[in-house]
């Protein structure tokens, strides 16, 4: 996705028969890359149909930053008033009231949030249908300092252990610093259950390697051990969605891989940006996802491993 040698940005782009408007199209959102919000809404016409699958039927987060990446931003949940009746919306509950969330089932949706320059889209782990009960298990892979080896080493760990539990697993690049490993699950369980065998399954590993990974949640007790993170896996919690542009510098891209992919020595958690995704468009590692698992054999597995 080139941003050189641009004429003035599309004022409207059609998608799925419908023509969303983008105001400001020459708005600069990342200063030091000269990349608009026109560029933003182009790139995201262009992943959606990778995109969307990962989207479609989940409530999102949306990442906002209406005076670009070095202006203030915000995290919206509740949908604004003046969003189309054609955006879809899902009215979940929260303490002590309700929340409606945006839902992206379609290209135009896409568009028109890069329009209200929601730079990245965080999804849920669960479906709106059934919002208690995640198809999505998500371990966050941060890294201790710059070691992103370190990073691909536990990915590798949880891979290994999963694979002893047999259930299939996948692994993205977040476009921050780390990896995301995905396991897709049947909804039969619901999120205290699914973060409480995440957090097994992470004291598993870190026990076998309890000189490079942990399971502490305090920073000062790490000792420069990577963070076993499961807990994204709860309620109205999210991740950031597969292809989502990041608010970063050189706007990087939350990436799917191949598991082959982990041992390219040049893999970092920003590998693609928006100037050089477009080939990667082109393939789908995850084109032939794994079936979604039940987690009651894996938990009976799981018990015979744990220490």
């Amino acid at each position: 996705m080139t941003t050189h040698q641009r004429s003035s940005g599309p004022r409207r782009i059609r998608a799925g028969g419908r023509s969303v408007g983008i105001g400001h199209p020459d708005k600069i959102l990342f200063p030091g890359d000269g990349i608009t919000k026109a560029d933003l809404a182009r790139y995201y016409r262009a992943a959606a149909r990778r995109m969307l699958p990962h989207l479609r039927g989940r409530p999102l987060m949306l990442e906002r930053h209406p005076d670009g990446t070095r202006g203030p931003a915000f995290m919206q949940k509740e949908v604004p008033d003046h969003f189309p009746d054609w955006v879809h919306r899902a009215e979940l509950p929260k303490q002590g009231g309700t929340v409606t969330y945006a839902v992206c089932d379609d290209t135009a949706t896409l568009l028109y949030l890069a329009d209200q320059a929601c730079i990245t889209p965080h999804r849920f782990l669960s479906r709106a249908d059934r919002p208690d009960h995640p198809d999505r298990l998500v371990f966050d892979l941060d890294p201790p300092g710059d070691d992103f080896p370190l990073v691909r080493d536990a990915a590798h760990g949880l891979h290994d252990l999963l694979d002893e539990l047999e259930l299939p697993s996948q692994v993205m690049t977040t476009g921050s610093r780390g990896l995301h490993v995905i396991v897709p699950l049947d909804r039969r369980a619901p999120f205290d259950d699914v973060r409480s065998f995440a957090r097994d399954v992470a004291g598993v590993l870190a026990a076998r390697h309890a000189d490079r990974f942990t399971t502490e949640p305090r920073k000062k007790a790490r000792r420069g051990r990577l963070y076993l993170d499961v807990q994204r896996n709860a309620y109205a919690q999210t991740a950031v969605a597969p292809y989502a542009v990041r608010a970063l510098p050189g706007a990087p891209v939350a990436v799917p891989l191949a598991w082959a992919e982990l041992d390219d020595p040049g893999l970092s958690a920003r590998r693609w940006t928006l100037g050089t995704i477009a080939r990667r468009l082109e393939e789908n590692p995850w084109h032939d996802p794994p079936r979604p698992r039940s987690l009651t054999r894996a938990r009976t597995r799981l018990t015979a491993l744990t220490p």
